[in-house]
């Protein structure tokens, strides 16, 4: 098995994550860090004995290299992946894959093209807890699904957008809590309903309204394709970073993820089905546990010819519509069906 070459493109708080998923991929070399901040890329390259690019153009000039993962910020995707796929690289994003939909369509484009794929790092779906879910809402242990509810409470100060500042900007980041924060748990409660048909949403700013110009608060209720319920709340504003909760309410019995764990709730009783694995200080336990597995489901795509699972384009476009619709949704005041 030949080994692969990869490069990380952006060295901010998201990129341990990469790295820490490449050292434990097997025939898997991190070769070249990029960015922008010289003195930082170069402590870094030195500390994993990699190379140093400050203009990614260059870095993909690199024929040994064979995968870029991207972890810069969101108006920064879109070029950076039509780029890769351009010089013949695989790539593996962040999420949000583009800013919007139209941009999506571009990279589909691209990727119809080129002789590379697109990942995207959707990692939540690869806890331990949330493929258990999927695996006992597909079999229907507990009946059919009635509604679906999920509520992300996370901490976000003002100095966390002033010091990065393409953060809480539209024409930057495409939006703000939603399309950055809560676009994990959108992508859960989608993938876990089965897709949703219609919905409605609102969007606000409370206690950020004088340092961003989008939403630190949004709440909407959806309709799922098979006509169960589904409610969502998310804000940027509680005191600390609160792992998801999330709940399936069934014909008997309820699914109920909480602080990492999942649990089967039946009349009176309240048993572990799973809980994710301990967070080795390496990872923020709020942002999952799936890096590695996402990284390395990619990885085996890579080798086997895109026939392995792996979270694609087409999948990461589903709750990036999800934002965009709710954005629509809270601006007319009213539901919008979504076109499949």
């Amino acid at each position: 098995m030949r080994t692969l070459n990869a490069a990380i493109i952006g060295c901010g708080a998201i990129h341990i994550c990469h790295v820490d998923a490449l050292r434990q991929t097997p025939n898997v070399v991190l070769r070249a860090v990029v960015d922008i901040d010289c003195d930082k890329g170069t402590a870094l390259a030195a500390l994993y004995g990699c190379d140093f690019y400050q203009d990614y153009q260059q870095m993909l000039c690199d024929e040994a290299i064979d995968v870029v993962h991207i972890c810069t910020p969101h108006y920064l995707h879109k070029p950076m992946i039509l780029a890769a796929l351009a010089a013949g690289k695989q790539v593996f994003c962040e999420k949000p894959v583009a800013m919007n939909m139209s941009e999506v369509e571009e990279i589909k484009q691209a990727e119809n093209r080129a002789i590379g794929r697109v990942g995207v790092c959707y990692q939540n779906r690869l806890n331990p807890t949330s493929l258990a879910l999927r695996q006992l809402l597909d079999v229907g242990t507990l009946g059919r699904v009635l509604s679906i509810s999920a509520q992300l409470t996370w901490c976000r100060t003002p100095s966390y957008y002033t010091n990065s500042a393409w953060r809480g900007r539209y024409a930057t980041e495409g939006g703000s809590l939603l399309i950055n924060q809560a676009i994990h748990t959108l992508d859960l409660l989608q993938w876990l309903g089965g897709g949703v048909s219609r919905l409605k949403g609102v969007v606000d700013c409370s206690l950020l309204d004088k340092t961003i110009d989008n939403e630190d608060t949004a709440m909407a209720a959806f309709e799922f394709t098979d006509g169960a319920r589904g409610l969502f709340y998310a804000c940027n504003n509680h005191t600390r970073d609160v792992p998801l909760q999330l709940e399936v309410h069934c014909e008997h019995g309820r699914w109920q993820l909480q602080d990492n764990s999942l649990w089967r709730i039946t009349d009176s009783q309240r048993v572990l089905v799973t809980s994710d694995e301990a967070s080795d200080g390496s990872n923020k336990s709020y942002w999952g546990m799936g890096h590695i597995q996402a990284v390395r489901q990619f990885y085996d795509a890579i080798r086997d010819g895109g026939h392995a699972p792996y979270i694609g384009i087409n999948d990461a476009a589903q709750s990036l519509k999800l934002v965009e619709t709710i954005y629509r949704s809270s601006q007319l005041r009213q539901w919008i069906t979504l076109t499949q």
